[in-house]
């Protein structure tokens, strides 16, 4: 009674800190920039942590961890993906995408691309927010499903109940603070991630590394090698592939690149990537740590072995650390579930409200409109995203795995081409976002052989090169848009 006392109180202080955040961000909201993307001030540490916290998600303390407890070092090939994607998503997109969007006075992602392509149809704005909100009402969903378990699990509530309480959590914040809010809560819940992820595999350790090591080699010495798996079958290329080709969907992340566009200087954003790499780095070796630590303990004490290797890292949590230190890490897994819910119910909102409401709606909405409009579809998506979470089942699950994918390969290339690319035009963006989009949905569906290979390849592929086929057969951009195109490489130049 005593332990879980504790651990209650821990966790209430924890989210009544949260929303103190979002109720000093409330003040500073003033308008739909604001709203959307925090007055464009970010700073470099809260816009990588920001960046880093929204991507990661509970998967890295609960994913991750299992993976790497059931399949070892074979973790690693999706870990390294992912670091790759991340310091190259920094490196190819951040200077780029911030300057064109100021220099196109763009918001939302679907606003960058129509306004980068001078779609007065607005088809690319309109198509986009359906791919937005499509993906991350389902996305949002299995947030709200693993925060519901973890309510459920720390206080044991019925699960309808725990599920309600935690999309109240991460609504509540969003709802008034908006983009600062989301930006300021996850600088505190990525700190408290990383420290989480350094100090429990350091806690269950039972030795030096060399031992842990050795141990791991005495229990299956096939979790120690890259090209094998934990049976001790050689990994095929299509594996390693699909686990390296996570990297690929940062690209078209809506919500890590809204962190781009926010960030107050071109230099902040070079500080910030540094920032970033080091944070995942850590971040992902402390997860891998403790999937491989948390099997040592469990071979080793009277348990033998767990059903869920995803439930490791409580498992480690609860049997080291006195209750209240237990609260504040397991705190962290509603940090990882929270700043990934609130970053994607805000990059749905601003679909909604300044994507559709405003190009389709009512194209003369003040600011202030925009931003009720936004707070209202905060409210709407999250009641949404609640009934599929009521019903938790493969399905509603099974969709983030592709929602990852459906966004990298949906904007992924039509992101990096734009900025790159002059001769790209609207046709081209417009192929590709389809095609991209389509991949995924039909290439999920397909098994065996080649159609083994996650779908995220094939859709960057096929949507890059129906970018570059369709630009090439419908003729070059209109004078404006070349010469937006030559406005925003000097602006580059000016701003670094």
């Amino acid at each position: 009674m005593g332990n879980s006392f504790a651990i209650t109180t821990t966790f209430i202080a924890y989210l009544i800190l949260m929303l103190a955040i979002g109720v000093v961000a409330y003040q500073r909201t003033k308008s739909s920039t604001d709203y959307f993307l925090g007055g464009r001030s970010l700073g470099p540490w809260p816009a990588a942590l920001s960046a880093g916290a929204s991507d990661m998600s509970g998967w890295l303390l609960l994913g991750l961890p299992g993976y790497a407890y059931a399949a070892g070092i074979e973790a690693f090939w999706l870990a390294g993906g992912l670091l790759a994607g991340t310091w190259l998503n920094w490196l190819i997109n951040a200077k780029r995408l911030r300057t064109y969007s100021i220099a196109t006075d763009s918001l939302t992602l679907p606003e960058f691309l129509s306004r980068r392509f001078n779609d007065n149809s607005k088809l690319i704005q309109v198509i986009s927010a359906f791919f937005i909100l499509l993906f991350f009402l389902f996305y949002t969903s299995s947030g709200l499903v693993a925060g519901g378990k973890l309510f459920e699990t720390v206080f044991g509530l019925e699960y309808s109940t725990a599920v309600i309480i935690g999309t109240i959590c991460v609504v509540s914040y969003t709802l008034f603070g908006g983009f600062l809010a989301v930006s300021w809560t996850d600088l505190v819940q990525g700190l408290l991630m990383s420290a989480a992820l350094m100090i429990v595999p350091i806690a269950a350790m039972q030795g030096s590394f060399t031992d842990v090591a050795a141990q791991l080699e005495a229990i299956n010495p096939q979790l120690l090698t890259f090209w094998s798996d934990a049976k001790g079958q050689p990994l095929s290329a299509i594996a390693i592939i699909s686990l390296v080709a996570w990297g690929l969907g940062y690209f078209g992340q809506p919500h890590i690149l809204a962190r781009f566009k926010a960030t107050r200087s071109n230099k902040d954003l070079t500080t910030a990537r540094r920032i970033a790499v080091v944070w995942t780095a850590l971040s992902m070796a402390g997860a891998m740590m403790v999937g491989l630590v948390g099997l040592i303990y469990v071979t080793n004490s009277h348990i033998g072995s767990i059903d869920d290797g995803e439930k490791i890292f409580m498992l480690l949590v609860n049997a080291m650390f006195h209750p209240v230190v237990a609260g504040i890490l397991l705190a962290a897994i509603l940090a990882a579930i929270m700043s990934t819910a609130d970053s994607q119910l805000l990059v749905s909102s601003s679909a909604l409200a300044e994507d559709l409401y405003k190009q389709v709606m009512n194209k003369d909405a003040t600011s202030e409109q925009v931003v009720m409009v936004g707070r209202f579809a905060v409210i709407a998506i999250s009641i949404m995203a609640l009934i599929l979470a009521m019903t938790p089942d493969s399905t509603v699950l099974g969709l983030v795995s592709y929602a990852w994918a459906g966004f990298g390969a949906a904007f992924g290339p039509a992101v990096v081409l734009s900025l790159y690319w002059s001769r790209m035009n609207r046709n081209g963006a417009l192929a590709g976002i389809i095609v991209g989009g389509i991949t995924i949905v039909v290439w999920k569906q397909l098994t065996g052989g080649l159609f083994d290979v996650y779908e995220i390849v094939p859709g960057v592929i096929f949507s890059t090169l129906a970018i570059v086929g369709v630009s090439l057969l419908t003729g070059e951009p209109d004078e404006t848009v070349k010469a937006q195109f030559k406005k925003f490489e000097k602006l580059l130049i000016e701003l670094k």
